[in-house]
């Protein structure tokens, strides 16, 4: 999916746009046992809550792809007979209305999903969107259009509960204790299924929400999709900068990360400015190209196709935000941390100084130190 298509769907996140009647739930304990299900009439709950409910779900698929938004890609085998497949189908098809076949996921997503310590809450919904026509200059046209998008979606809230507080009652004006609370939170996972690619119905992918750029949630995909999860944000990061230091060794220089880091950006800049919708994203081959610019050695070059290619799979290709922050740059020592304008990568050097290694910045337009001029 590409994010005009989810953007499209988050439109329908409203009570007076969108096709959902029920709103379905389960409440699991930091345990993971299922304390409580149910199953609400959107039209009859007060308009406050009917908002809080589709902004909840609305949050569930939030962000954009390759931040927190995953595509995830079921193998044909699972789509023809796999489990998981299967009853995401199910529960598709009777449009959440099975009971049984609800818990059956309540208890997948009980059985395999904890979120620190904290207990949680399930929500799903089911929408059926009559997908207007797009005209080629990307105008929607309401009142044309064949085709029809049914799907599922979910949001996982960790319930977290308040602390008692002093509240103010209007009718005897004055203050008065307030007991504990159990609230739902943002959502810290959610989903959708089928996904909507190019518009259309897609049965054998979804789309994963997660929160957390250092946890992947591998068993709750593992059980509720049966498909290879996405590596967390937080943790490709890491992994590329392992993967450069274990393979380029010595030859991983202030100016090869500098140069890597420009690149990047420079990608990511002109791929906004073209109004590209697919996702910018790099292959072991593009990062090859960028590296063998700096003059790193064949042999650290094959290093680090072979690494790249064990810690990310085999053609994979990533978004350059998640390799190295293209939106700052940093240098850091154990007891200094030096943030600099990316676009001004030409004010610092790395250079021996007396045979000290020092960072040199130029200052010519002067300093500050805590707000201080002082040149």
């Amino acid at each position: 999916m590409i994010d005009k298509e989810i953007s499209e769907l988050r439109r329908r996140f409203r009570a007076d746009r969108t096709a959902i009647t029920h709103i379905y739930g389960c409440y699991v304990s930091s345990l993971g046992d299922i304390l409580a299900e149910f199953d609400e009439s959107l039209a009859l709950l007060p308009a406050d809550e009917q908002e809080k409910y589709l902004e909840l779900l609305k949050k569930g698929v939030s962000g954009t792809i390759g931040r927190t938004l995953s595509d995830l890609s079921f193998p044909t085998a699972e789509v023809q007979n796999g489990e998981a497949h299967g009853l995401l189908m199910r529960l598709r098809e009777e449009r959440l209305g099975g009971a049984e076949t609800r818990h059956a996921l309540y208890e997948k997503i009980a059985g395999s999903l904890k979120l620190a310590d904290s207990n949680y809450l399930v929500l799903l919904a089911s929408d059926v969107y009559d997908v207007p026509f797009r005209g080629k200059d990307g105008s929607i046209h309401a009142d044309s259009g064949d085709s029809q998008f049914s799907y599922l979606v979910g949001a996982i809230c960790p319930v977290k509960e308040t602390r008692p507080a002093l509240r103010y009652e209007a009718a005897e004006k004055s203050f008065r204790g307030r007991g504990v609370d159990s609230v739902a939170g943002n959502p810290e996972l959610g989903f959708l299924f089928p996904a909507f690619d190019d518009r259309a119905t897609n049965l054998y992918g979804a789309l994963l929400y997660n929160r957390s750029k250092d946890c992947g949630y591998d068993e709750f995909i593992d059980a509720v999709f049966h498909t290879r999860p996405p590596m967390a944000v937080g943790i490709q990061k890491d992994t590329f900068r392992e993967v450069l230091v274990e393979a380029l060794d010595e030859e991983c220089s202030p100016r090869v990360i500098q140069t890597v880091h420009s690149e990047l950006r420079e990608l990511a800049a002109a791929h906004k400015e073209a109004h590209d919708p697919e996702p910018l994203t790099v292959s072991c081959g593009a990062l090859s190209d960028i590296l063998e610019k700096t003059g790193i050695s064949e042999p650290r070059m094959a290093a680090f196709r072979v690494k790249y290619e064990e810690a990310f799979g085999v053609d994979s290709e990533l978004p350059p935000q998640n390799l190295l922050n293209t939106a700052q740059l940093e240098y850091k020592t154990p007891d200094v941390v030096i943030k600099v304008n990316p676009d001004r990568q030409d004010l610092v050097q790395v250079r021996e100084l007396g045979g000290v290694r020092c960072v040199v910045i130029a200052a010519d337009e002067g300093i500050e130190i805590n707000g201080v001029n002082v040149l």
